[in-house]
Order: structure tokens, then sequence, then C-alpha cells
């Protein structure tokens, strides 16, 4: 699938989230905007230091009213284990099935897992904002996220 364009309907998910819940963009709609944060796999180096920052930087997101789902195709065991590592405060969710990745149009058919790519959807439902890195190796700084959470609000 094509990745959506800002300004439409941000498609929907439901997965397992290392909390034990389910995740997905309507559970937020009318409360919260939702960052979803993209990452190929636990356990690699920009993916364990951007899920690092994301941790120190939570309460940041949360003082602009946005909950960051950071979404792989891990299983849940394995971003628990991945979490539990490195301490994070936030959960992760496990798009196992790649159905989010497919949905937002960043999932790498090849090599079967996903771009590294941000979504930021308002609290209406409507995309907002996306980026999608051109290089795995390459991630957004909190601050430029944040920046566009503001911008987007």
């Amino acid at each position: 699938m094509a990745e959506p364009n800002v300004g439409d309907q941000a498609p929907d998910f439901n997965l397992k989230s290392t909390s034990g819940e389910m995740e997905g963009v309507a559970k937020y709609k009318g409360q919260k905007n939702v960052l979803i944060a993209f990452f190929p796999l636990a356990f690699t180096g920009v993916c364990t230091a951007e899920n690092c920052a994301f941790s120190e930087d939570y309460s940041k997101f949360e003082g602009k009213d946005t909950v960051v789902l950071p979404v792989s195709v891990d299983s849940v065991p394995t971003l628990n284990e991945f979490r539990a590592k490195h301490g994070m405060k936030h959960h992760l969710v496990s798009d196992f099935k790649r159905e989010a990745g497919r949905a937002y149009g960043v999932l790498d058919e090849e090599k079967f897992f996903t771009k590294r790519a941000y979504f930021l959807v308002g609290k209406d439902g409507t995309l907002r904002w996306k980026h999608v890195e051109a290089e795995l190796g390459h991630s957004r700084p909190n601050t430029e996220l944040l920046e566009a959470i503001g911008k987007a609000s």
C-alpha cells in the first residue's frame, strides 16, 4: 500500500503492546495526538538509541498531549526483553504480522521489516505530519519530532 498523505484519515491498527494491551490510533481519538514511530528491529544500534531517547523524553511528549507508539515487526516477548534490557519507561508495539507497516506503506517486503518512519496523527484522527527516512541508519532527533508536534497541533 501507499503511504497515507498529510490530511488523510490515518489508518488504524490493533496491535499488542508490551503493556499487554492492544494499541491503535482509534484508542486515542478525541483525547491525544499519536506519534507512530516505526523502527526496523529491536537490539540494533540506531533503534536502541532512538528508543532510549523516547524513554528519556517521554514526559516532553506527554506535555504536548502526545502518545508515542514505537512499532516494530519484533514479537512482544522480544520487545519486552529489549525494553527491560534498556530500562525503557514507554511501551513498544509489535507489528508481527506486518499489518501496520503495510497500511502505512513503510514495509520493505524484501527485508520483511519496516523503514524508519514517523507519522503524527492529530486528536481528530487525521495525519498531520510524516517523515520516512531515506536510510535505515538515520533517525529524527526528539527535538525535531517535538517541534513537528508543536507546529501540527
